[in-house]
């Protein structure tokens, strides 16, 4: 009896593992369709064929994973549709899920970023990209998109002050009202100095990130605004006006280094 009854769960057990492996051969089946028509631009069609393959295998992480990317592939950042607003909720919910199962997962914690980054949420990016740092501190994006968060947040206000002065956007600075900078100083200066730190991060993993360079021209001449004297002022438009040069320079040197586009050449008509 003993021996039966051993056999019979011996059986119910390898009954379990074929159906177990049948849902994750169905859910691998599933992956691939809408792996085609993610590749093809049908997010729709995509999504459906995640999803299918998710309930298929719960614990399946590259369709949880493509999944929550055929979502936000859907978001159109600045369009306030609810329609819209649901896609960005259900990409986000999804990324989460991902990283239950995988707290460590840069493209999740870097998807929640954009996310947040696109809905204008600059804190909560923030975050999002301090945290891709923790996990990879030599992503470079990472640094550089909070250099892009820090100049987001400070350049408003100081438009906003530079108009109740009667200041065009061109007018050379510092800002004329001594109260005005000070306050605008208080709250701008920490936010514009971590910005450039972090754009300084950027441009020490890669000398070469020009887009890096023209946001430390952006912030350094916030900065300068905030100066009191002509010469504070002066220092930081030079410097802001030296990464521009570098800029140009280091796109200039890149390009050039680009192999010509193919083409049918003096020796190929020989």
């Amino acid at each position: 009896m003993k021996t039966k009854s051993l056999l019979a769960v011996l059986a119910l057990a390898g009954v379990a593992l074929f159906a177990s492996g049948c849902q994750k051969l169905k859910a691998r089946d599933q992956l691939n369709k809408g792996v085609q028509s993610y590749k093809n631009a049908q997010y729709t069609d995509a999504v459906e064929h995640f999803k299918t393959a998710v309930e298929y295998d719960p614990n399946f992480p590259p369709a949880r994973l493509y999944l929550a990317t055929a979502y936000m592939m859907q978001y159109i950042p600045g369009a306030d549709s609810p329609e819209n607003m649901q896609m960005a909720k259900a990409a986000h919910e999804q990324f989460e899920k991902v990283l239950e199962q995988d707290p460590k997962n840069e493209v999740a914690i870097a998807s929640i970023a954009s996310l947040y980054f696109n809905q204008k949420k600059l804190d909560d990016a923030k975050q999002w990209y301090e945290k891709l740092i923790a996990v990879n501190p030599q992503n470079k994006e990472a640094y550089y998109t909070l250099g892009v968060i820090a100049w987001t947040k400070a350049f408003q206000p100081r438009m906003e002050a530079r108009a109740k002065l009667g200041m065009k956007p061109e007018d050379p600075g510092p800002l004329k009202d001594p109260k005005v900078r000070a306050s605008l100083r208080d709250q701008n200066l920490p936010i514009i100095e971590e910005g450039i730190k972090d754009l300084d991060k950027a441009l020490s993993l890669d000398p070469e990130y020009d887009d890096a360079m023209a946001y430390q021209n952006l912030l350094h001449r916030e900065k300068a605004d905030l100066e009191d004297t002509k010469e504070a002022y002066q220092k930081d438009t030079d410097a802001a006006d030296a990464f521009v040069q570098k800029a140009l320079e280091t796109k200039k040197a890149k390009a050039a280094r680009k192999p010509a586009s193919g083409g049918i050449t003096a020796e190929g008509n020989q």
